[in-house]
């Protein structure tokens, strides 16, 4: 799992905090590694030896922006091949803002996202909750 580090956004969770998150999801899994990178992600794949990029498809609406993603990488990296997975139907919905929002104004996340997550979540809005207290 590769996450990237991108100076031009401000995500709600550090790069550590996501990170551990997403070991923690995977800790029961064989031969799932997690590793941070700048750049362009076909640059990094072709560094690690990768020969394919898996990505997720929640719906129509990202079939557009993941076509171009697709044919680009392709064209930046002829043999590296881009798999697409489709969600479950319960998670076709689920989009990191969703999350985001309902996290902020205290929804419940059951089912949303798996436990770890919700747990780092939930620490970070008591946290948030404290500071501006």
């Amino acid at each position: 799992v590769a996450l990237l580090v991108n100076p031009d956004k401000t995500p709600w969770l550090s790069i550590e905090d996501r990170k551990h998150a997403i070991l923690e999801c995977t800790n029961d899994l064989t031969g799932v590694e997690v590793d941070t990178f700048q750049g362009l992600l076909v640059d990094y794949a072709v560094s690690r030896g990768a020969t394919a990029l898996v990505r997720g498809l929640r719906g129509v609406a990202d079939f557009d922006y993941e076509w171009q993603m697709a044919l680009m990488n392709r064209h930046l990296a002829a043999d590296l091949e881009t798999v697409v997975l489709m969600p479950a139907p319960q998670f076709s919905y689920v989009s990191s803002r969703l999350v985001r929002e309902i996290a902020a104004l205290n929804g419940s996340l059951a089912g949303l996202v798996p436990a770890p997550v919700e747990a780092l979540l939930e620490r970070r809005r008591r946290a948030a909750t404290v500071r501006h207290a």
